[in-house]
Order: structure tokens, then sequence, then C-alpha cells
């Protein structure tokens, strides 16, 4: 056996399942983003070469942590030669007690991570793009690629958020109980829009991107370890629930293919047992919101072991609950959908078009594809080609548009 290879892979090991919680303490321990990251980077620079002579630790996390914390201490008192302000920080890290900082409530300092990165202070794509960098990992053009904008611009966004956050002085922490629900919000946003752009990229060739929306779903699986909260198992719930259709969602060619012709055979059993699981915890709570009524939804939809034996009754009463707790005209627009599957297109239509004519979906590419197919299964094929074209008009992604433009030359 090749000991210093082996040993190699077992510091890969480690860095791939301690880095984040290492990095998290660091940051609660030192106050600074890019201190933690270097001093991070020291304390596996050091164990590369430790380990190897001296064996792997019995607790690698608190052994990196202890070095990360004394590099960093040593690079302030390297700086104070030209900083004297960092002199006093530098007595006060070493000096600290760690056990003493332990929070009461929440121990987790990655929880304390994800409320910082998604303070409301940040605008939210700053809140998107460093919980993706600092809590999940990704490298800067991980993260840029998947959103289609070039590093450098999503490397400023990271680093304006993170002066914003010293600046103001944006404390690394927990909010306190009576904050807690309004900035439980706001995390649970920002993971359901990484999720989404995994789901169902905004713009760009491929139809979903795996590593994000598993990314979304690790740290809803977190939250939801640290902070069991009935709408966090709706989220949970809800995008194990629309992940278990992934492989059934795109043909060989990356072609998108409709919840009714899907395959259901290729749907994982897994993931819906665990969603329906949570689903059912979330509403025996009877405090749940809008995640958990689309993951009731979306439960409905995995049920039915065919298109024809879905439960539209159910999924319009589930819509029509949503629509007064979270009334949004994406709501309105997934319930005119569900009472054309109930009622026939005609009854669809009629609601779509008076949403339409309120004007808020207008630049929505699904809201004029939605109506183009409803005219379609009514015969009305010119109102259908106009729809259509609408919807191709204002589509960004490439499988999308190809099933558009399909739709559009089977109208002849």
């Amino acid at each position: 056996m090749n000991e210093p290879s082996q040993m190699q892979k077992q510091v890969d090991a480690v860095y791939r399942s301690e880095s984040r919680r290492v990095f998290a303490t660091l940051i609660r321990l030192l106050g600074d983003f890019d201190l933690a990251e270097e001093a991070l980077h020291e304390a596996f620079a050091v164990a590369l070469k430790q380990w190897p002579r001296d064996g792997m630790p019995t607790n690698p996390r608190a052994w990196l942590v202890s070095v990360g914390r004394f590099r960093a201490i040593d690079a302030i008192r390297r700086r104070t030669r030209f900083d004297a302000s960092l002199a006093k920080l530098a007595q006060q890290l070493d000096t600290s007690d760690d056990e003493a900082k332990e929070d009461e409530d929440v121990e987790d300092d990655r929880l304390r991570l994800i409320f910082t990165c998604c303070h409301p202070a940040l605008p939210q794509e700053a809140q998107v793009a460093l919980t993706l960098r600092e809590v999940c990992g990704l490298t800067t053009e991980a993260i840029a690629s998947a959103f289609l904008i070039p590093s450098p611009t999503l490397a400023q966004r990271i680093v304006r958020a993170k002066a914003k956050i010293r600046a103001a002085g944006i404390p690394y922490q927990v909010p306190s109980i009576v904050d807690l629900p309004g900035r439980l919000d706001a995390v649970l946003q920002v993971i359901y829009l990484v999720f989404n752009e995994g789901y169902a990229a905004s713009s760009g060739a491929s139809l979903t991107r795996a590593d994000i929306s598993g990314e979304a779903i690790r740290l809803g699986r977190l939250v939801m370890e640290l902070l069991p909260e009935p709408e966090v198992a709706g989220l949970l719930a809800l995008m194990l629930l629309q992940e278990s259709r992934r492989t059934a969602r795109t043909a060989s060619t990356g072609d998108l293919i409709l919840l009714a012709d899907q395959d259901r055979a290729l749907w994982n059993q897994a993931q819906i047992a665990e969603g329906q699981a949570l689903v059912q915890q979330a509403l025996s709570s009877q405090r749940f919101g809008p995640y958990t009524l689309q993951a009731a939804i979306a439960a409905v939809h995995a049920e039915a072991p065919t298109p024809d034996a879905t439960d539209w009754d159910q999924i319009v009463a589930l819509y029509s609950l949503l629509a007064q707790v979270e009334p949004s005209p994406v709501v309105q627009l997934n319930r005119a959908v569900a009472v054309a599957m109930r009622d026939g297109p005609q009854a669809g239509l009629q609601l779509l078009d008076n949403i339409l004519a309120q004007g808020e979906l207008a630049q929505y590419h699904l809201a004029h594809a939605a109506r183009a197919d409803l005219c379609r299964q009514l015969g009305k094929t010119a109102e259908a080609r106009e729809a259509y074209q609408q919807a191709l008009a204002l589509v960004k992604q490439e499988p999308e548009r190809r099933f558009l433009e399909s739709r559009l030359r089977e109208l002849g």
C-alpha cells in the first residue's frame, strides 16, 4: 500500500465532508470571510504535512479548526506590525474559549452562516451567490456558469456582499426567536431559488442542473436537521418530489418530456416516499404554508400510476387554498391549467385569459405556452399559433424553445 497516496485520499475525503463545517466555525471565531478562507487552506496544508507523519487525529474537524484558528492568529500578529488595531483582535482570539461561545439554542455554525448569507440587507442575487459559494463550497466559476454570467461579475457580486456584511456589522448569528420567522422565510426562499435554477434552468442549453438542485436539497436537509419547522419540511418535501422526476423529464437528446408523457417507472420512488412522509408531517402540524401546499400537489401527482388516474379535484382544491395563502399570478396560472385538466380546456382558457388580461404575466413565456396548448386542444389554430410565437419570443432555454417550435410545426 502506498501510504502517502492513501493519506492524500483520506485528507481529500475529510475536505469534502468537513471543509464547509470547519469554514463556518472559523468564520464564527474570526468574524471575517476572507481570513477564515485563508485559515481553512492553511489548516489543510498543515494536515497534508503532519497527518502522513503523525497519523490522522481522532477528531479531524476539531484539529483543523484549532490549527486554522492559530494560523489566523499568527497571520494577524504579523499584520499588527502595519496595523496596530489588529493587536486587540489577536489577543481576543488567543484568549477566547470556544466552548463558552456555543449558541445555547442552535449549535451548528453552518446554520449561522446560512442566515448570514441570506441577511435581508443583501440583494437576493447576492444572497444566492454567497450561499452557493460559502455554504455549499461551489467555485465562483461553477456558480457563474450556472447563472450564465461572467465569472468576474459573479466574483464582484460576492466581494460586494462580503463588504456589505463587514460595513453594516451584520452579526454572524441565528436570529432571535422573535425575528426567526421573517428571517427563515428568506433562507427558504433562497434555497428554493437555488433549487429551481437546477430543476428548470432559467436559460441555457440544458433543462436541468443536477449539481445545483442537489446542493439545494442538501441545504434543505441541513436546515431541516437544525430547525425542523413545518415549512422547512414542506420545502424539503417539495424539492424531493420534484427531483424524483428528473430522469423522466428529458429524452436522451435533452428534449423536454411533459409530465403526462413521462415514463413513471423512471420516477425515484425513494425520494417520493421521503417527500410524502415529510408532507404528512408538515400537514399534521397545522402550521403549514405555501411550500407544504405545493409539496402536497406534487405528492398527488406522484401517487397517480397513470396521467388519467390523477386526482384533479384534489389538485384544484389545493391550488385554490394555495392562492389564498400566497396569492400570485403564477399560482393562478397553475390553478387555471389544473381546472382545464378537470373541467376541460374551455374552462381553463377562460380563467387564463382573465389572468393574462391583468398584465402581470405578459412577459412570462409559460403563460403564453399554456394558452397556446389550450387553444390547440380547442381547435383554435390561429390563436394557438400566435400564442406559441409569443412564448417563443420570450423563452430563453433551448429545450423549451425546441418543444415550442415542434408544437408550432405540428399546427402546420
